[in-house]
């Protein structure tokens, strides 16, 4: 029989704010400028997948325009009004919209806050080993290593 884990709610809000810099290196760190991210699946120690309450300012985006080779997104619209780049698509969303992006699709996808309101949503990735990020509009690629560290590189594979 198992122990079971003391479990306490918490409202989401509560959770600080990832403090970090941007992993992207600049020009691109600037795009995702006005994005703050509150990582609830760390919060609660969670190992498979990642749940991030994410709130973008006005003018922001939430990541450059991207694809990933093995981890499936999910993204669920709490506030605002944000357009989801999918492809070459402009979508216009609203609360309580969602929408899925499964690996290996090649289809780069992005969301981006045009509105004069904060845009918050909740983002969920599984945490799939050996995944790649491709960037179809920047040259930028990230590559996951065996131990789950992040290489970043130019396409060509050169470093930045």
């Amino acid at each position: 029989m198992s122990k079971l884990m003391k479990i306490h709610p918490i409202q989401a809000k509560a959770i600080p704010e990832n403090k970090s810099k941007p992993f992207y290196p600049e020009p691109f760190a600037s795009v995702v400028k006005g994005r703050t991210k509150r990582k609830l699946g760390d919060y609660f120690g969670l190992e498979n997948f990642g749940v991030n309450f994410t709130t973008m300012s006005p003018n922001s985006t939430s990541a450059l325009k991207h694809h990933h080779s093995k981890q499936d997104e999910f993204v669920y619209i709490i506030s605002g009004t944000p357009t989801l780049i999918y492809g070459d698509e402009e979508i216009k969303m609203s609360s309580g919209d969602c929408v899925g992006f499964k690996a290996n699709s090649g289809i780069g996808h992005q969301l981006i806050n045009e509105s004069s309101q904060d845009v918050v949503y909740i983002e969920i990735g599984d945490r799939s080993r050996n995944d790649k990020v491709e960037y179809p509009d920047d040259d930028l690629a990230f590559s996951q290593m065996s131990d789950g560290s992040w290489s970043l590189t130019h396409k060509d594979g050169s470093s930045y």
